[in-house]
C-alpha cells in the first residue's frame, strides 16, 4: 500500500464554536499558533507531536483516496485522564479530535481534519482484567486483538471476532467500526462481545471531557437505552472510547473441519453459499476467494497455490465429536450441489490451516498491484449469487481490474478494486465502479458497510441506504451528545 505520505490532503471541515459557548476562545487563540500555543502549554509535552513528519503519517487510515487534512497537533495519550484533559482543552478552544488507533481502516474514519488533533491510542495498550469465573475481560483502547486473544487463551479463554487486520487493529476500532471478521458467521461480531466501555463524552453528559461508563458486567441487563450499543460502530463520532470489558467464551478444545470446494466461477460459489443457508447448515466460517485472489498470494509468496479454479470456498467446522464430522460432510455435500468442480474435506490440519490464511493474505497481496480501493457491502445471503454477478458486471462495464475476497456465509463481500500507480483514469473508473458496487448492495436489499464502517468513503451511499428520516435521526442523536460536533467531524453521518 502506498504510504500515506503520498496521500490526498484535501480538508475536510474544521470546528467553529458557536458564539457563546462557555471558554470558547477568541483574538489570538482563533489562530493556529495560538491554539497549538495553548495545547502545548495544557497537554503532556512529552507526547504532543508537532513535528510536520509524523503528523502527515498519522493523518490518515488506509482508504485509498480518501480526503485527509493536515492536524495541529497530535497526542500520544497513555491514559484516560489524558484523553479527559484533552478533550477538555480542545473543547475550549474549538480545535476538532480524531481518534486513532493502529490506522487500519478501510473507509476514511480516522483520517485527520484540517486544525485537528489527532488522539492516538495506540500506548492505551493494557489487558487490565481477565476474569476467568464471569468470562470477561477488561482492556484499553490500545490492545491489538491477536495480542488479547493470546493473552485470555492463556487462560483457557477465546474472543472469537477475528477481522483479518487482528494481528495489527485494536479493540478500539474494532468497536468504532464493529468489526466482523472469519468466523462472525457462527459466533457474531465486535457488538455481541462489548458488555461495557468508558467513554470521554460532552453534551448532556455534563462538560466536555467528562468521563461515563456505560453498560455492565453482568451477562443481562435492561436498565435504561443500550448506550453501550450505541456506541459500538459510532466511528468516534460520539466520544471517545478508553476502555472496553469484553465477553468471552471458553476456548474449544476440538480440532475443527476444513471444507473446500472449487467452482468454475464467481457465481456458483455463490449459489453453493445460499444452498448451505437454504439447508441450514452454520460453519464457523464460509470465506471466498477468487482466482485473482489467489494468484497474488502464490506471485508473493511461492506457496505452490495452483488457482485453476474462478473460486474457491472454504468452510470451517468445528461441531463436536459425529456431528461436526456430519456438518462438514454436508458443507462438502451443497458445493458438489451447487456446482462445484471439486469439494473436499481436508484431513490434514497443517494444509487446513494454510488455505485459511491464504485467505487472510489476499489483501496485502493486492496492494503490492497497485492502489486498493477496498468494498465491504453485505446482501441477504440469498442474495450472494446476485450480487457477486453485478460485481462482474460493474467490473467489465468500467474496465476496472477486480478481485473478490468475501465473509460469504453471512454475505459480506469484498471486491477490490486495483488500479495502476499513478494512472487517473483507472483511478476514476475505479471509483465510478465503486459507487455503482453500493447502489447494487443496497437495491438487493443489503447495506453498504458490513464490517469497516462509513467513514469518508460511503457517506453518500449511507444517505442513499437510510433515507432523510433515519439521516436525521442519526444527526440529532450526534447534535445532542455532542453539541460542538467536535468529535470526528464530518465522518459516518456528517
Amino acid at each position: 500500500m502506498d504510504d500515506v505520505h503520498h496521500r490526498d490532503h484535501r480538508g475536510t471541515g474544521t470546528l467553529n464554536a458557536p458564539a457563546g459557548t462557555p471558554d470558547a476562545p477568541s483574538g489570538k487563540l482563533d489562530a493556529p499558533s495560538g491554539k497549538l500555543d495553548a495545547l502545548s502549554g495544557a497537554l503532556p509535552g512529552s507526547r504532543l507531536i508537532t513535528d510536520p513528519g509524523i503528523l502527515t503519517a498519522v493523518a490518515a487510515d488506509h482508504a485509498e483516496w480518501a480526503p485527509a487534512g493536515r492536524p495541529l497537533a497530535a497526542l500520544r495519550a497513555r491514559s484516560t485522564a489524558e484523553v479527559r484533559e484533552a478533550v477538555r482543552v480542545c473543547a475550549a478552544l474549538a480545535v476538532p479530535v480524531v481518534t486513532r488507533g493502529a490506522g487500519t481502516g478501510l473507509s476514511g474514519g480516522a483520517n485527520a481534519v484540517d486544525g485537528c488533533l489527532v488522539l492516538d491510542l495506540s500506548r492505551m495498550n493494557r489487558v487490565l482484567e481477565i476474569d476467568e469465573e464471569n468470562l470477561l475481560a477488561v482492556v484499553q483502547p490500545g490492545v491489538v486483538n491477536n495480542d488479547l486473544k493470546a493473552a485470555v487463551a492463556e487462560h483457557g479463554l477465546w474472543y472469537p471476532p477475528d477481522p483479518a487486520s487482528a494481528p495489527w487493529s485494536t479493540i478500539g476500532g474494532n468497536v468504532s467500526t464493529n468489526a466482523g471478521g472469519l468466523c462472525c458467521l457462527k459466533y457474531g461480531v465486535t457488538r455481541d462481545y462489548v458488555l461495557g466501555l468508558e467513554a470521554v463524552v460532552g453534551g448532556p453528559a455534563g462538560e466536555y471531557g467528562t468521563a461515563v461508563r456505560l453498560g455492565r458486567r453482568t451477562t443481562k441487563g435492561v436498565s435504561g437505552y443500550d448506550l453501550t450499543s450505541l456506541f459500538v460502530g459510532s466511528e468516534g463520532t460520539l466520544g471517545v472510547i478508553t476502555e472496553v470489558t469484553l465477553r468471552l467464551r471458553p476456548a474449544l478444545t476440538r480440532q475443527p473441519y476444513t471444507v473446500v470446494g472449487a467452482f468454475d466461477s464467481l457465481v456458483a460459489a455463490g449459489h453453493a453459499v445460499a444452498l448451505c443457508t437454504r439447508r441450514g447448515l452454520q460453519p464457523a466460517a464460509l470465506e471466498l476467494l477468487d482466482r485473482a485472489c489467489m494468484e497474488a498470494v502464490e506471485d508473493w509468496k511461492h506457496l505452490g497455490i495452483e488457482a485453476g479454479a474462478a473460486a474457491l470456498l472454504l468452510a470451517r467446522v468445528d461441531a463436536p465429536g459425529q456431528a461436526g464430522h456430519e456438518e462438514a460432510a454436508a458443507v462438502a455435500a451443497a458445493f458438489a450441489d451447487a456446482g462445484a468442480v471439486w469439494a473436499e474435506r481436508s484431513t490434514d490440519p497443517v494444509e487446513a490451516e494454510a488455505l485459511f490464511e491464504v485467505r487472510r493474505l489476499a489483501y496485502p497481496a493486492l496492494e503490492r498491484l497497485g492502489p486498493v480501493l477496498t468494498e465491504d457491502v453485505c446482501v441477504p445471503r440469498s442474495a450472494v449469487p446476485a450480487m457477486l454477478a453485478r460485481t462482474e458486471e460493474i467490473g467489465r462495464h468500467h474496465e476496472v481490474r477486480l478481485a473478490t475476497i468475501a465473509h460469504a456465509g453471512d454475505g459480506n463481500l469484498h471486491p477490490l478494486l486495483i488500479t495502476p500507480p499513478g494512472d487517473e483514469a483507472a483511478r476514476l473508473a475505479a471509483q465510478a465502479a465503486f459507487e455503482e458496487l453500493l447502489v447494487a448492495a443496497v437495491e438487493l436489499g443489503g447495506t453498504v458497510t458490513g464490517e469497516h464502517g462509513v467513514g469518508l468513503l460511503k457517506r453518500d451511499g449511507m444517505r442513499r441506504e437510510l433515507g432523510p428520516e433515519v439521516c436525521a435521526m442519526q444527526r440529532a442523536v450526534k447534535d445532542s451528545l455532542d453539541p460542538l460536533g467536535l468529535f470526528n467531524p464530518g465522518k459516518a453521518i456528517g
